[in-house]
């Protein structure tokens, strides 16, 4: 699906612009606009802080605000000030269902994010179709400009699967297997005298069995349990021929 337009309003500073570009590469968003900003483009500073982002490849910059919403058929303005506007308000994971829901729909969304001094003017917020804002405590609510680009990038993924790079976790140890594990790991136990005295043998056995069972081991971890109990039965045996010597 193409993901929506990320639109940075007058930006001022290129460490800004490189860490936005960054974050978006990171969450698969591609589509970067500027809008007049400060310092011109490129900008050797936003180059070294994103980091070889493909996103910085195809940077679009335009002077007006209407010429960087091109082809846009939504736009969503990012603030944490209230304005006294009557605007739809949303969350960023709130938005970015919705923004996905659109792009299903045909559409296509734009998110606008203001210059780092003074955040977006009235005006572009009043122009938008609804507001985006993050759950900031309201005792210090100033986000800087690329952590509010990542909040909103990060949730625009957020929805979908761990990446297939990652190994999947191997099945469950099935009763059998923990019954097995049981047995080997109580009668090493027993040949090493931890059941004492004999009589809290049962109890010790249940607290043991219990204290496994919350750890819902898988297949593979049953088999390295197992494997490391049979490792401590081998060195207790080479110790005690040692001693014997």
């Amino acid at each position: 699906m193409q993901s929506p337009a990320f639109i940075l309003h007058q930006p001022q500073m290129g460490e800004n612009i490189g860490a936005a570009a960054r974050v978006m590469g990171n969450f698969g968003l591609r589509d970067l606009r500027l809008i007049d900003p400060r310092d011109g483009w490129p900008n050797q500073k936003a180059e070294s802080v994103a980091v070889g982002s493909p996103v910085l490849e195809n940077v679009k910059v335009e002077f007006e605000p209407t010429a960087a919403m091109a082809g846009l058929t939504r736009i969503y303005a990012t603030t944490a000030r209230p304005r006294g506007m009557e605007k739809r308000v949303l969350t960023p994971r709130q938005a970015m269902a919705e923004i996905r829901a659109a792009h299903q729909a045909g559409e296509r969304a734009g998110v606008l994010f203001g210059a780092e001094k003074s955040g977006l003017p009235n005006e572009l917020v009043a122009d938008a179709d609804a507001i985006i804002t993050l759950p900031v405590d309201r005792e210090f609510w100033s986000l800087n400009l690329a952590q509010t680009v990542a909040c909103c990038a990060y949730e625009w993924r957020a929805g979908e699967d761990v990446s297939d790079d990652f190994e999947e976790i191997s099945d469950p140890a099935s009763k059998e297997d923990m019954d097995r594990l049981f047995v080997h790991l109580e009668s090493e136990l027993e040949r090493a005298g931890f059941f004492h005295p004999p009589e809290k043998t049962p109890l010790m056995v249940n607290n043991l069995r219990s204290a496994l069972v919350r750890g819902r081991f898988t297949e593979q971890e049953v088999r390295t349990f197992r494997g490391a109990i049979k490792a401590l039965a081998l060195g207790r045996g080479k110790a005690r021929i040692v001693r014997d010597d």
